[in-house]
This record gives structure tokens, C-alpha cells and sequence, in this order.
């Protein structure tokens, strides 16, 4: 990590004492731990978490300290011997130190429950998790309307989460900060996924993929990995609030003389009467046929008429010819000044 100024990453003074810096470091590990976020804030909050574990490693310990306020930047410089990048080490007796007799086990059992608790008592060779099922992984996958109204199975890659290999997701690596997730106990995952899309299919919806999540080792049962689906606009499907709208493209004379054509709503398919005369613009209501909230309420699907002009051949190009030179330029409204313009 690059250099930063400790004290004010404590948020303590210069020549603030032992218990100032084990409260400060408590109050900060605590508020910032990624566990204690929603998932749109997680990043930020593991990477303050590092720079508070960092810090207070460096502060907590008296030789450190001294170095760090001697050299700053330079400080590791001349050690007996020091650790590869990000290896720094907080001893379980300092953390005991730092939170009171009992404090290791209060603290992470508070944030990681039972998976904490197994990995204690016995001084078992192995952590608890090795000897239980896998866990389980979360995931958020933004999902087009476009994709979720044909349904059937689709492939995607979904970021997660999984617990740390090194430190079996406890934090702690022997009696030391695990140097791979610096005490956080969980690492970034991708992976990918064959989803069979629901049918009925809500915004924020999540999905149970029992045996998906972080694989069991000793004999136990795989995880499982939770997706929350997130229902995002296309290039064809637009989302707004509770309802869907799409572009739907008519031919000019589909337009004028009007047509019948199938559409794809949340329900399937749907056969939709265009009447004569209808302008570019005109949107048409299919009530019900947007998204559930839910709560049991359903959004309307609206098809939004565009003009499109097909592929003509040489005949078709002449007829149209004949058509522009007998009606002329009559068109008017919108920002034309006035006919014939």
C-alpha cells in the first residue's frame, strides 16, 4: 500500500496513548468492517477497513511506532527483517491487548457468528470451516429486460464474494491478521453461471443455486451462491418504474392503413392492433403487462410507434416517386416553420 499518514487515518494526535489508539481503532473497525455495508458500498468500506488494519498495526505497536514517527515513508527501511507487501502482522495476544482479555473472540464472533465460534476452542489443527459445508456466496446480477422476457436458460458472469482460503474466513491466519484479506475474511469471486430465468420475474428478486457457492472441504456440502437479479434497460426495452416500454416499428403504410403485429410483453407474446392513421409517437397501452412490483401489483407495457422505411427495390422506389410528386410536401408540425418549407 502507499504511504499514508497513520494518525489521521486513527483519526488521533501524534502523541495519543496506547488506550486513545486501541479505542480509535475499535470505534473505526467496527463502523467500516464490509460486513456492516450494502453491497453498492462494499469496495469502499474494505479498502477504509485495510488502510484502518494497516494503520493500526503500525501505530499499536511501540518499535514501529517509533520508526514511523523517525522516517515516515522510509520507515520499514533498515528492519532485521520485513515482511513481502501487505504481510504485516497483528499478533492474537495484541489483539487481546487492544480489546480487552476476550476481545478476539466478542469481536469477530460479533461480526462473522458461527463461523468464528468453530474455529475456536480445541485449537483444532484445521479452521471450523474445513470441517463444515462450504459457504455461501453473494452475488448482484443486472439483468436486461430484453434477456429476461425471452426466459429460458442464459449464461452469465456474476461477481461475488467468497471466504478467505488462507484464514477459512475468520480473519486471522495462525495468530496473525491474514495478510490476503487483511482481516476482512472475504475475497472478491467471479464466476460463471447457467440461469434458468423465472417466469415471474420481480426487480430484486433473488435466487437460491444450492451447491453454487464456496466448495466444502473435509466431506461437507458445498455452499450455496444467492443472485439478486437486477432488471436494467436495453437498447430495446426501457424500464420505467413498474412498467416497460418499447420501441415498435411500423412500415409507413403499416402506419396508414394500419396492421396487426406480435409483440413480446412479460407474459409471452401478444397480438396488438395498430389502427389506421397512426402518427410516429403514438403510444400504445397494453394494461398489466409490465413487471410485478412484488406486491402483487403489475406495471402497463407500452409499445412507442416508430417510422421505419424497409428496403425497397427499383419498382417500390418508382411508385414511391409517383406518390411524393402527386401529394407533394404537405407535411407540417413539430419544428417545421410552416408547409412546403
Amino acid at each position: 500500500m502507499e504511504f499514508q499518514d497513520y494518525y489521521s487515518v486513527l483519526g488521533v494526535a501524534r502523541d495519543a496513548g496506547g488506550d486513545e489508539v486501541k479505542k480509535a481503532y475499535r470505534k473505526l473497525a467496527l463502523k467500516w468492517h464490509p460486513d456492516r455495508h450494502p453491497a453498492a458500498e462494499r469496495d469502499q468500506a474494505e479498502q477504509q477497513f485495510k488502510r484502518i488494519a494497516e494503520a493500526y498495526e503500525v501505530i499499536s505497536d511501540p518499535e514501529k511506532r517509533s520508526r514511523y514517527d523517525r522516517f515516515g515513508a522510509d520507515w520499514r527501511q533498515g528492519q532485521d527483517f520485513q515482511a513481502p507487501p501487505g504481510e504485516q502482522h497483528m499478533t492474537r495476544e495484541e489483539f487481546e491487548r487492544s480489546f480487552g482479555q476476550g476481545g478476539f473472540s466478542e469481536f469477530f464472533e460479533s461480526l462473522f457468528g458461527d463461523e468464528m465460534r468453530r474455529s475456536q476452542g480445541a485449537q483444532r489443527a484445521r479452521h471450523g470451516r474445513f470441517e463444515h459445508r462450504g459457504g455461501d456466496v453473494r452475488a448482484e446480477l443486472a439483468l436486461p429486460v430484453g434477456v429476461a422476457l425471452a426466459g429460458g436458460k442464459s449464461r452469465f458472469e456474476v461477481p461475488g464474494t467468497k471466504a478467505c482460503s488462507r484464514c477459512g474466513g475468520v480473519g486471522f491466519s495462525g495468530e496473525h491478521v491474514c495478510p490476503e484479506c487483511v482481516g476482512v475474511g472475504r475475497l472478491h469471486d467471479r464466476r460463471t453461471i447457467d440461469l434458468a430465468i423465472p417466469a415471474k420475474l420481480t426487480d430484486g428478486m433473488t435466487l437460491r443455486l444450492r451447491g453454487l457457492g464456496e466448495a466444502a472441504q473435509g466431506g461437507g456440502e458445498d455452499g450455496d451462491l444467492f443472485v439478486t437479479l437486477r432488471l436494467v434497460s436495453d437498447d430495446v426495452y426501457r424500464l420505467v418504474g413498474r412498467d416497460v416500454e418499447a420501441d415498435l416499428e411500423l412500415s409507413p403504410w403499416q402506419a396508414v392503413f394500419g396492421a396487426r403485429v406480435v409483440i413480446k410483453t412479460v407474459d409471452g407474446s401478444v397480438a396488438l392492433n395498430v389502427a389506421p392513421a397512426t402518427r410516429a409517437g403514438t403510444r400504445l397501452r397494453l394494461r398489466a403487462k409490465g413487471f410485478d412490483d412484488g406486491r402483487g401489483a403489475r406495471g402497463d407495457f407500452y409499445a412507442v410507434v416508430r417510422i421505419a422505411i424497409p428496403e425497397l427495390n427499383a419498382r417500390q422506389l418508382e411508385l414511391l416517386h409517383e406518390i411524393a410528386e402527386e401529394a407533394g410536401d404537405n407535411v407540417t408540425g413539430g419544428g417545421r416553420e410552416g408547409e412546403g418549407s
